[in-house]
């Protein structure tokens, strides 16, 4: 298999490739187009939105990419491979199930190489209720002054200071305290914002609008960059408890981990996104997943959310600077190996058929 036909260069072509992809299925796209600001090549960014199945099926699964950013180039292949599926589209029909594919739900974050928002928001810690006490990190507000150093490559003193922290707490505990979210450092990694980013707003419409005549609904959205190189972990994601849970487990297998359990390569988080399934759809029975790609090591996964951080302080940094953090950033959220792609795509497409067979179980509760 070449998988890196699949892979684009940029979410330029990214976006492209999908829309000539849904173009050929003439399947209709549902662009939401995000007016205030312009991509790394100045080009136009938007959410764009397929449905695939049968018009009247009320049991669908939502492939989601690019909820942070820079994430986006596997989940986005995977998408692309789905519209040329033609096997899998059939499949779809026989099995009355549709997929809701949306691309690139946080474009400016895919096109800038950055894993946040064009408001640096961490769209994983912004579904919170913004009219209520936002919770505090404390953790995080210790290491905020020596995250995002004032010079890059970072000094040796300011490597020391990381290094004390990482030793002092051990590294999972470190590795939550900055992701678990943070709602008091705007310039800070793991941002949760101080209201609905845009792009929040445009999945809760998404979901509302094309979810309103479902009575199930499953979701698998997409990651990369924590864990072991090329396995793609399942993270429940869904509403706690455990209906959801055995649900998840039933449709993408045992091996399908939990936050509560402690057992995820990715830490828990405020105010994850999927929450918003069950607020724009509180009649279906649901079950999210996300798949977590893995690439390179935690420490230098974390290094280069720094970098993206410093990127965003300097906008005046050197051309020649800031392209070179740039291609450092992308290729720690895609490997440009092909077994790594091949990998990511494999697991991508039977997640994908999992959760479509598991959809189609009519009129078995929690399966």
């Amino acid at each position: 298999m070449n998988a890196a036909r699949w892979f684009s260069a940029s979410y330029g072509e990214a976006r492209a490739r999908f829309l000539r992809a849904a173009a050929r299925n003439d399947s209709a796209v549902q662009s939401h187009l995000l007016a205030t600001h312009r991509g790394l090549e100045d080009e136009q960014l938007a959410t764009d939105v397929v449905r695939l199945g049968p018009p009247t099926a009320t049991r669908m699964l939502a492939v989601t990419s690019g909820t942070h950013g820079v994430e986006g180039f596997c989940g986005s292949a995977a998408q692309l491979a789905l519209l040329h599926d033609k096997p899998l589209h059939a499949l779809l029909h026989r099995l009355d199930v549709a997929i809701l594919i949306v691309h690139a739900v946080n474009p400016y974050g895919f096109s800038h190489l950055s894993r946040t928002t064009e408001d640096n928001i961490d769209l994983n810690c912004n579904d919170v209720d913004f009219s209520q006490p936002l919770p505090r990190n404390e953790a995080y507000d210790l290491l905020d002054e020596f995250l995002v150093p004032e010079e890059w490559p970072p000094s040796r003193a300011n490597e020391r200071a990381i290094e004390r922290s990482i030793a002092e707490r051990g590294e999972s505990a470190w590795q939550q305290a900055v992701t678990a979210g943070q709602y008091t450092h705007a310039e800070g990694l793991c941002f949760g914002g101080r209201r609905k980013a845009w792009s929040t707003q445009v999945l809760h419409t998404v979901f509302a609008q094309f979810g309103a005549g479902c009575e199930r609904i499953g979701w698998i959205d997409f990651h990369a960059g924590l864990g072991p190189y090329g396995h793609g972990e399942k993270i429940c994601i869904g509403k706690a408890g455990a209906d959801e849970l055995q649900r998840a487990r039933a449709w993408w297998g045992a091996d399908v981990s939990w936050p509560g359990e402690g057992t995820p390569a990715a830490a828990s988080a405020w105010g994850r996104v999927p929450g918003m399934l069950h607020a724009a759809c509180p009649h279906a029975e649901t079950a999210a997943i996300a798949i977590e790609f893995g690439t390179v090591p935690l420490i230098d996964m974390l290094h280069m959310l720094r970098a993206d951080m410093w990127l965003r302080r300097h906008p005046d940094a050197p051309e020649s600077q800031q392209q070179a953090l740039r291609d450092e950033i992308r290729a720690a959220f895609c490997c440009e190996e092909e077994g790594w792609m091949g990998l990511t795509l494999g697991q991508s497409r039977g997640a994908i058929l999992q959760a479509i067979h598991g959809l189609s179980r009519a009129g078995e509760r929690g399966r």
